[in-house]
């Protein structure tokens, strides 16, 4: 389940993402694995495999989550990353209100649907690249600087997404559903 930011964020992140080192061209064999901005989402409850049989009930449950939300008013601001080494990813935050009750409501309807999801603590944020370990220590730091003192336009989060991601080399999400919240 995924909240899509608007054009018009994920432009203003994008401006800023244009001048760091994760989002300059890397030497081929040395990808620092920049998400496209068009597949920049937050996601709110990720779900693993699941099969063609329970994706009606995964819809009626992103569906219910979002019919009864109070859209969530939140802004992409300030970053960090996750592990260390070739484990590296680089992210923006979410602040705001909202978001993590919208997020507790989804999971709260997936399990009631009886489908499993990553039980770990709902952390907002929106995932920029996978450099691993091959970006330079002094440019990681740089970049993780510049996007803590990131503050992006508030945005209102106004429906919500059921998405198939396809991992790998170049990830690939595919909205199976879109509702209003």
């Amino acid at each position: 389940m995924a909240a899509y930011p608007p054009e018009r964020v994920r432009d203003d992140l994008a401006a800023l993402v244009g001048t760091l080192a994760i989002g300059q061209p890397a030497e081929p064999g040395r990808s620092l694995r920049l998400a496209p901005v068009h597949e920049w989402h937050l996601t709110l409850a990720f779900l693993g495999e699941v099969s063609e049989e329970a994706v009606p009930d995964a819809h009626r449950a992103v569906e219910s989550a979002a019919r009864d939300a109070v859209p969530p008013v939140v802004r992409l601001a300030g970053g960090g990353r996750f592990g260390r080494g070739r484990f590296t990813i680089v992210w923006t935050a979410v602040r705001g209100e909202g978001l993590a009750d919208l997020a507790r409501a989804v999971r709260r309807r997936l399990k009631a649907a009886r489908l499993p999801f990553d039980p770990k603590p709902f952390r907002p944020h929106l995932t920029l690249a996978r450099p691993g370990d091959r970006l330079p220590a002094e440019a990681l730091a740089a970049d993780l600087a510049a996007l803590k003192a990131y503050e992006g336009p508030m945005w209102t989060v106004d429906s919500v997404a059921l998405v198939r991601s396809h991992l790998g080399p170049k990830p690939v999400y595919d909205r199976l559903g879109e509702w209003p919240t």
